[in-house]
């Protein structure tokens, strides 16, 4: 049973800058590992996400240029660094975990796990 929990979300200015960590345990070797974001009232929207072991990337449209994710295999932890925040940015923010092979991983449809969320709030 894989399980996953955020941490970092806050209140930031725009223009600012944060740094989610999501822990992961129960990992299977080929597990991919994602971020989403959902604001109210709209669809959960695919950020980004990393093959854990190889450390390949997807991004998504929505931030790309100011998002960067990463992994640290020994902690079982996957980041996401977000820079230049916008009010177009706050959500709740999820990891995600995709453990079965099939799906390209930029979508929800593809992950069989997920964590509980952090929220982001960006104050112009």
């Amino acid at each position: 049973q894989v399980q996953l929990v955020e941490s970092g979300g806050g209140f930031v200015q725009a223009g600012g800058s944060l740094r989610l960590s999501c822990a992961a345990s129960g990992l299977t070797f080929g597990a991919v590992l994602g971020w989403f974001r959902q604001a109210p009232g709209k669809e959960r929207e695919f950020v980004a996400a990393i093959r854990y072991r190889d450390g390949t990337t997807y991004y998504g449209n929505s931030m790309q240029g100011r998002v960067a994710i990463s992994r640290e295999y020994a902690k079982k932890s996957v980041y996401l660094q977000m820079n230049n925040l916008t009010a177009g940015d706050a959500a709740r923010y999820y990891c995600a975990a995709q453990t079965v092979v099939g799906e390209r991983p930029v979508t929800a449809t593809a992950y069989n796990f997920w964590g509980q969320g952090t929220q982001v709030t960006v104050s112009s």
